[in-house]
């Protein structure tokens, strides 16, 4: 039988090259400064110094090659303005997630006067990046993020992150009425319109802290996260000549045998404890999705027919990977074959804002992207998935699944009120325009979440009233309109 060829990876435009600019000529020669001292110690080739990326903070990132050393072809520079910017966080964060054995940039130096900081570099492509949206899900990629988020919230420790406390979650959703609704959409709320507000966002945030504390990345989404490339993921590969540890439940815990999946899902009928008005309104049960899946005997995560297939040793499987150094396709059925023998990782980004709060906070995250949606079956699937690993690895998830759920739907509520009311910021406040684009998606959420909870119906009434959503009236359907 012939290797599986890999899917092709979803085109990604090649950036054109784009000269470094500098607004502040000072900074620029402390950068220049900085870089001399280190050059001969990491092999810097400061001509190659040239934009990476930005973020929606003051920060940038650099790219700078190297010649040589034991830190790659190239490595990343952090500018980050100490009168705007604090990087303390990001190196206490990135030890811990280093401490935790999770892929995240190292801090090779740091200028804590100037705020330059030199990095390991994780690559150029995010899984954000790898994703193509408009083909199905990829659900490997997704379960290699529930990994490292459950790998994450188990090297947890109370009093090493800021509390993500009734205080800071307040200030946060206050962010949907200062920036969203008073700028963007120009409304004045009175005084009734405000205690509804009020009203919702203490019973929100009461939900969100009954549930345990973790480390809490605050941002864990496709664009925060590295997608590995070859390169990474064969260090951990087994000796050339052995077979790879595709065959057996113990040694491929994400990816079994259908048989060994279907008995890890939870009981039967779990899923309709969740709360969702209507009997036919939620996404579908266990046995419905379980209809949808390959033959038995399949192996999914290989992509490969036959139950009775002799696994594939690592000179076979080699044969179908795509050039080196090209990034996994994440996103096909047949993707991802090295990562699922255990060995590479996704790499974690922009974590500097991590704190010690509710554990249905990252998975909120992930699920609910602030840059991607996906129908609520994908994201159910995934989530119930997290929810069993977690309980596995001992982490404080409950023993239903159905209150679990609830919780992350009230917990990305208070999420998607704050990050609307920033990216209404980013815009009026930063001239960030690009945000505010997306800000539908957020309402979107919002309103769905809203619509499903009775105690969150004025919270819906107030925010259609300011999008200048109607309702049609039911009650009235059939009647004419000179009806009395």
């Amino acid at each position: 039988m012939s290797p599986i060829k890999p899917p092709a990876l979803p085109p990604v435009l090649a950036a054109a090259p784009s000269a470094l600019s500098w607004s502040d000529p000072q900074r620029q020669a402390q950068c220049n400064t900085w870089l001399a001292d280190l050059q001969k110690r990491f092999f810097l080739n400061p001509a190659s110094l040239r934009p990476a990326s930005a973020d929606a903070s003051f920060r940038r990132y650099l790219r700078i090659d190297t010649s040589g050393g034991d830190h790659g072809e190239s490595l990343v520079i952090m500018d980050a303005p100490p009168d705007k910017e604090n990087s303390a966080p990001f190196v206490q964060v990135a030890q811990l997630l280093h401490d935790a054995q999770l892929r995240a940039p190292q801090v090779l130096d740091w200028h804590e006067a100037h705020g330059f900081m030199l990095l390991t570099d994780l690559g150029a492509r995010t899984m954000m990046q790898v994703i193509d949206p408009a083909a199905p899900p990829p659900l490997e990629l997704y379960l290699q993020a529930v990994d490292t988020l459950i790998t994450w919230q188990k090297a947890s420790h109370p009093g090493v992150l800021p509390p993500y406390d009734h205080a800071l979650l307040r200030r946060e959703v206050e962010l949907f009425p200062q920036w969203y609704i008073a700028q963007h959409r120009q409304v004045a709320l009175d005084a009734a319109q405000r205690k509804v507000l009020d009203a919702a966002f203490e019973t929100i945030i009461t939900d969100n802290l009954t549930w345990p504390s973790v480390y809490v990345h605050r941002d864990f989404m496709p664009r925060n996260l590295m997608a590995p490339t070859l390169a990474t993921s064969c260090a951990a590969l087994p000796p050339e000549g052995a077979d790879l540890p595709w065959g057996g439940p113990a040694a491929n815990p994400m990816a079994p045998t259908l048989v060994a999946a279907r008995t890890a899902l939870p009981p039967e009928g779990v899923l309709a404890s969740l709360g969702r008005p209507g009997a036919g309104d939620m996404a579908p049960t266990l046995a419905t999705s379980c209809a949808a899946l390959p033959p038995e005997g399949v192996l999914a995560s290989l992509g490969r027919p036959g139950a009775g297939d002799m696994a594939p040793t690592l000179a076979t499987s080699c044969a179908a990977l795509p050039p080196e150094g090209a990034d996994l396709p994440c996103g096909g059925p047949a993707a991802n074959h090295v990562a699922q023998a255990g060995g590479s990782q996704l790499g974690v980004l922009d974590f500097q804002d991590a704190v010690y709060g509710p554990i249905t906070y990252d998975i909120a995250s992930l699920m609910r992207d602030a840059f991607l949606s996906w129908d609520e079956s994908f994201c159910l699937d995934v989530t119930v998935r997290y929810w069993q690993k977690a309980r596995q690895a001992g982490l404080p998830v409950g023993d239903d699944f159905g209150v679990f759920y609830r919780a992350v739907e009230w917990m990305g509520l208070q999420r998607h009120l704050k990050v609307a009311g920033i990216f209404a910021r980013l815009t009026l406040r930063d001239g960030k325009p690009q945000y505010l684009a997306d800000t539908p998606r957020f309402i979107a959420y919002i309103r769905a979440t809203c619509a499903r909870y009775r105690e969150l119906k004025p919270l819906l009434r107030l925010v259609d009233k300011i999008e200048g959503i109607e309702e049609p009236n039911v009650f009235g359907f059939g009647r004419s309109p000179g009806a009395a």
